[in-house]
């Protein structure tokens, strides 16, 4: 029984080893955090466009958001990366 658990000791030292020799040259690129826009924010970003337009595109969830806090009282923040992208680049 103990020659079973060395083996099985001995496997996993090997495979921790590999993990930790495995290691990327670079190790995690940073993306820059994504801007999130309140609904009037997104108003004041993009001249012509109203917060009952930028609610709807929510709503259809053609634009990435999210909401914070619980239920419908909860603030929505889009990001404005997806907005610009749904509205032809615009800026």
């Amino acid at each position: 029984m103990k020659r079973n658990q060395q083996e099985v000791i001995d496997r996993i030292l090997d495979l921790l080893t590999e993990l930790v020799d495995d290691k990327p040259a670079n190790p995690q690129v940073k993306t820059p955090p994504m801007e999130m826009l309140t609904i009037k924010e997104c108003t004041k970003a993009i001249k012509g466009i109203s917060e009952h337009t930028v609610r709807k595109l929510v709503a259809q969830g053609r634009v990435r958001y999210i909401r914070t806090g619980e239920g419908e009282r909860g603030k929505i923040l889009i990001s404005k990366q997806s907005l610009l992208d749904y509205l032809g680049g615009e800026k």
